[in-house]
């Protein structure tokens, strides 16, 4: 019995039989049985009792049960069956924070429907913990939450409490179906994982191919996964590192899009910066500190900027309000790497968001925007007059403003910006009168890529090749064709005309010999852009067919998908014999010797792996594109043994001539042989070891004794000669000089290296070799190699290097 607050009128119960044990986190009023109601006095009764300890034995009369007797008690218990029909307070206080929320956006929800979904997934869950030690009920308790501030009404909300009882309890889909009806049901299932493929891609690939129909059937299924995704991401930090790293990754290469296409940007936002935190955790760290520090000038001029643009539409009478438009970790990093620019050039671009009261008012806006200052060429964008494919309206426009300063500026009005933010669940939130939207199962025109989505996922077996076309699909932008006709055919950016045919139907795509591309003849693999009209032109050939060459440059997974099935179809042949052929040039490109891996045992196993019925059927997937001959090779290489990391007995055999050296004493290698005084000494530059490095020696074949690091990469393999290996300590002298190798990874900028060597240079150090790589997604990786004759100096220069603006993590190799 909860204890009332001091004064108040406190709650009168006839004691239930508890479940004895049941105490932890769950309310006590969530373990009554469903027939069982606490009696409950409302405030201004006239009963006031003052209650003791739970813990009183049950058997005894307690200050909390009634005292009443003769013709007071039956007063008594009319008052408080009276009390029960006409208060409609939730029974269960760990809903009351959920029911102010749904109460805030659908005054007449029906609480009670959620209440019972609550005691039957609490019961379901009873006893199951989480591996933050939490009990699992707050698992779907906080997704509820999350969809109830997105403003879902109590079908979605009670799918979502019960969205995990019949996965991890004895709870079937035809007794939820008896208790809460069909929608519910269909509801839950959609959100299932499926029970029969329990391993590996095949079943993550399976379990988001059920999504994507279930979805195509009613896209709530999708938004209840995506908040079961968030509450997931936002507890990441108690399992495994292992585990983070790919959750994290199909976060963001699969949920943070699909919010994305259903317009749920604050979805969106949250789940990307989350999953880039667990995945470049240092990357991170780095853009979050450039943030802090540049915001406290960037913020001066936002609000001098901001002053100026309410004055102008203050003065051609728009009603507007003028904010700041917040700039995302993730988003940040993303145009770092997509546009090459400096952390500076990003940040320091000022965004506004403007917000008027009708469509008119936005150009009326736009148009005092554009007299105020120039606007810069092609970058404005109308998606009022045509909304993007997640709905998403507004006008945007770049103009330079004060200083010479580009200012991004979105004009949009209130609609518009909660279709902004919460995309398909502003048809819930935002809603007018009573029952389900329209958009309830979704406009025909905003699930049309989901159609499209289950259309190719019910074609394609393959779950690795599923879930690639997947992220391809929602992570790729559009183009706007029309067909002669006038209809309107989207397709992804980069298309051609070959996409476009297939778009159409198959038999289209595979008859198809030529294109026009706005009445003139054009390439099979021209580009489309937005407002092309495209005419197909097809043979009537009985023996005409799509072209292998085709999958070199065809854009959308529908038409790769369609040209690979029919090769599978009709051409297996010729694809065994294009398999081996690249099979066996990518193994001579990587030097690797063809007869000694290319066996039938050796490639009997990769086609297990690959789970295919034989080696001819591995040929064939490698010729037809479904697998590719680099991951045959990694494979045929992991069943050889793997690539041999430590350096065998030939390359310490060979006797390397150093050049020449300037006339002078020669530096002393800092090592003594335990047992030997006159032997050649040389350090190993594959680790570098330098005082203080635990170190082994090893006797090479004519190059004296090779010194090593324990640690090193080499060191197990020499330890499998232990013959050849001899003690040795340091004992450095003022001619010991030592080679020290050092990684610097940044975030790539204008004039970083420099900045580096500088710092090294500060440091008075000689930099003998340096080699540098920047990778796509722009993260700098430089090695130095220079030679210090006092190695404690060593962690003065390491964070030296990382103090350069950009630099995240300086390491010894």
């Amino acid at each position: 019995m909860n204890e009332p607050r001091q004064g108040a009128p406190a709650t009168v119960t006839r004691p239930p039989t508890l479940p004895t044990g049941r105490r932890g986190n769950v309310p006590r009023r969530a373990l009554l049985p469903e027939s069982t109601e606490p009696d409950q006095t409302p405030a201004g009764d006239l009963v006031e009792l003052t209650p003791v300890p739970e813990a009183a034995p049950a058997d005894l009369p307690t200050d909390g049960q009634v005292r009443a007797s003769g013709s007071d008690q039956p007063l008594v218990r009319m008052r408080q069956r009276i009390a029960r029909l006409g208060s409609n307070r939730p029974q269960t206080p760990v809903l009351d924070p959920l029911f102010r929320i749904v109460r805030a956006n659908h005054p007449k929800a029906d609480l009670n429907l959620l209440s019972r979904a609550y005691r039957v997934a609490e019961r379901c869950h009873r006893g199951q913990v989480r591996i933050s030690g939490d009990a699992y009920i707050t698992h779907p308790l906080s997704v509820t939450t999350i969809l109830a501030e997105l403003g879902m009404t109590e079908p979605t909300l009670c799918a979502a409490l019960l969205h995990d009882t019949v996965e991890d309890s004895s709870y079937t889909l035809t007794q939820l179906a008896h208790d809460f009806g069909e929608e519910i049901a269909l509801l839950v299932d959609g959100c299932t994982k499926l029970e029969k493929i329990k391993y590996g891609d095949s079943a993550k690939s399976e379990t988001i191919r059920k999504m994507i129909l279930a979805m195509s059937r009613d896209i709530r299924v999708l938004v209840i996964k995506l908040a079961d995704r968030l509450h997931n991401m936002r507890t990441l930090h108690y399992l495994r590192p292992d585990k983070q790293s790919r959750i994290a990754s199909e976060t963001l290469q699969i949920f943070a899009p699909l919010a994305h296409r259903l317009g749920m940007n604050a979805i969106k936002w949250e789940l990307e910066d989350l999953a880039f935190a667990t995945l470049q955790p240092k990357v991170y760290d780095e853009v979050v500190r450039m943030v802090a520090e540049a915001a406290p000038s960037r913020d001066e001029f936002l609000k001098q900027v901001i002053a100026q643009v309410d004055a102008d539409l203050h003065a051609a009478k728009i009603k507007a309000t003028v904010t700041g438009r917040p700039k995302h970790y993730y988003s940040i990093y993303q145009k770092m790497v997509g546009r090459g620019r400096d952390f500076q050039e990003i940040y320091d671009l000022v965004g506004l968001r403007v917000l008027v009261e009708s469509p008119r008012d936005c150009y009326a806006a736009l148009g005092a925007l554009h007299v105020r200052w120039n606007p810069l060429p092609g970058r404005f964008k109308d998606y009022i007059a045509m909304p993007k494919f997640n709905l998403y309206q507004s006008l945007h426009t770049t103009v330079l403003g004060p200083e010479g300063k580009p200012v991004e500026l979105q004009i949009r009005t209130d609609e518009m910006h909660r279709k902004a933010e919460y995309g398909v669940a502003a048809h819930w939130k935002y809603k007018e009168g009573k029952g389900e939207p329209d958009g309830a199962r979704g406009e025909p025109s905003e699930l049309e890529w989901v159609r499209q989505l289950a259309d190719w996922g019910k074609e394609t077996n393959d779950p690795s090749e599923f879930l690639d076309s997947l992220r391809f699909e929602i992570n790729s932008t559009e183009v706007y064709v029309f067909t002669p006709k006038g209809e309107v055919v989207t397709l992804p950016q980069e298309s051609t005309p070959i996409d476009f045919a297939y778009a159409i139907h198959t038999e289209i795509g595979h008859r198809t010999i030529g294109a026009r591309l706005n009445g003139r003849l054009v390439p099979l693999e021209s580009q489309l852009s937005n407002g092309d009209v495209v005419e197909i032109l097809t043979s009537r050939s009985e023996n005409s067919g799509p072209s292998r060459d085709w999958l070199d440059f065809v854009r959308s997974p529908r038409a790769r998908n369609k040209i690979r099935h029919y090769f599978t179809r009709e051409r297996r042949e010729e694809s065994i014999e294009a398999g081996r052929d690249a099979l066996a040039r990518q193994m001579r490109k990587a030097g690797l010797p063809l007869q000694r891996l290319l066996t039938l045992e050796h490639l009997t196993a990769v086609a297990g792996y690959f789970k295919l019925a034989d080696v001819s059927s591995l040929y064939a997937a490698v010729g037809e594109g479904n697998v590719g001959p680099q991951a045959v090779v990694n494979r045929l290489i992991s069943v050889e043994g793997g690539e041999d990391a430590a350096a065998d007995e030939t390359s310490e055999d060979r006797v390397v001539h150093e050049r020449q050296r300037p006339s002078g004493p020669a530096p002393d290698s800092g090592i003594h042989v335990l047992g030997a005084s006159d032997l050649l000494v040389k350090l190993a530059k594959c680790c570098t070891p330098v005082p203080g490095d635990g170190i082994l020696g090893f006797v090479t074949k004519g190059s004296g004794v090779s010194v090593h690091r324990t640690d090193c990469t080499n060191a197990d393999n020499l330890r499998t000669e232990p013959e050849r290996l001899v003690g040795v300590e340091w004992s450095p002298t003022a001619n010991s000089a030592f080679l020290v190798a050092v990684q610097v990874e940044a975030l790539d900028r204008n004039r970083l290296l420099s900045d580096i060597t500088r710092a090294l240079s500060d440091q008075h150090v000689n930099i003998l070799s340096a080699a540098l790589n920047t990778s796509r997604d722009r993260i700098c990786k430089a090695r130095f190699t220079f030679e210090t004759a006092d190695p404690t100096h060593l962690d003065h220069v390491l964070a030296a290097v990382r103090g350069v603006p950009g630099v995240f993590d300086v390491y010894r190799i």
